[in-house]
């Protein structure tokens, strides 16, 4: 299932010119990863109050054009397994249907001493109605 949600870049977000620094893209790929978690009906508090944390493993970002200030952005998310403790989320920025960037990051799934664990079932329950 692919999740979106629309942001505007901020005048911050931008460098002199006006365009987004390219660092914010991971930053965007955040809040698409919180949205995903918000439609199932939880966040990553929740998450993190039932001892599940989900630090980033892995990341990459393929830019393909440019944001510029005040443009309303789309952040398209989706969901796969990366193995049996890690979890890769899919990224799709675009502007009016056009795509500036493309990427993954990749979780792994521990305990709050940062132990790997395999996803608990209220966590797996999410993922696996993510996919079928």
């Amino acid at each position: 299932m692919v999740v979106q949600a629309q942001f505007r870049v901020l005048y911050g977000d931008t460098d002199a010119m006006g365009q987004a620094y390219y660092g914010n893209y991971l930053k965007w790929f955040e809040v698409g990863r919180a949205e995903w978690f918000r439609s199932f009906g939880t966040s990553y508090r929740e998450l993190e109050g039932k001892g599940v944390y989900l630090p980033v493993v892995e990341a990459h970002c393929s830019y393909h054009r440019p944001a510029f200030y005040d443009d309303v952005l789309t952040i398209a998310t989706s969901f796969r397994y990366a193995g049996p403790a890690r979890l890769q989320f899919d990224y799709e920025l675009s502007r009016n249907g056009d795509s500036l960037a493309s990427g993954y990051t990749v979780h792994a799934c521990v305990n709050s001493e940062r132990k790997v664990l395999r996803p608990p079932e209220h966590l797996r329950a999410i993922l696996d109605s993510s996919i079928s």
